[in-house]
């Protein structure tokens, strides 16, 4: 089956995410996200999509992480999904803006408590002299918050990857695979097949 092409390739991802949350066995929506610093040193790691839509593609993290400090220095980014069970692919490219605070509060709110209090305890991506140093910054502040909620800590919010490019990849025999490429241009979506 080749990849049909339509005029809303953000609705065709929500088809192909929802076919691999039936058939995924972990994480459908992992997706690995490459950024770069303003002179162009690149950096990928794997993310989880918590949100699509018209607007774009969603993901938190510590603002003061790599890929955090990143993105508000050189705000474009690149995104793929790889479904091995599907012999699927797409990839995803465009600029990257932050979500307002309510939006980061209302996403926050509905994390499990201790990965609410592991977001006030990780200094992501700084060194760790060792795993007792972690283990304390998570037992000060379960005692600091202890039974009322969780607030989202200043540093910790969201992004929305706004695409300009979204290509569909599907697996064909003899590696003779069918790609769609849509362009994001003023007067809406227009795609086009490539060359496997």
């Amino acid at each position: 089956m080749t990849v049909t092409k339509t005029e809303d390739p953000i609705a065709q991802f929500e088809v192909w995410l929802a076919e691999a949350r039936e058939s995924e066995p972990n994480d459908p929506e992992a997706m690995l996200l490459a950024t770069a610093t303003p002179t162009g040193a690149p950096s990928a790691r794997m993310v989880l999509l918590k949100d699509v839509d018209q607007r774009g593609f969603t993901f938190y993290t510590n603002l003061d992480s790599r890929k955090g400090t990143e993105l508000r220095a050189n705000p474009i980014a690149a995104m793929t999904f790889h479904w091995k069970s599907l012999r699927r692919q797409v990839r995803i490219e465009g600029k990257v803006e932050g979500v307002d605070d309510a939006e980061a509060d209302a996403y926050f709110a509905t994390r499990a408590r201790l990965s609410q209090i592991g977001a006030w305890a990780s200094k992501q991506s700084h060194p760790l002299e060792g795993r007792f140093e972690l283990e304390k910054r998570v037992a000060f502040y379960t005692a600091k918050f202890h039974v009322r909620a969780v607030p989202r800590p200043d540093n910790w919010s969201g992004f929305r990857l706004v695409p300009t490019h979204i290509e569909f990849w599907k697996s064909m025999e003899f590696r003779l695979h069918d790609r769609v490429l849509y362009h994001r241009g003023d007067k809406g979506w227009t795609s086009e097949h490539l060359y496997p």
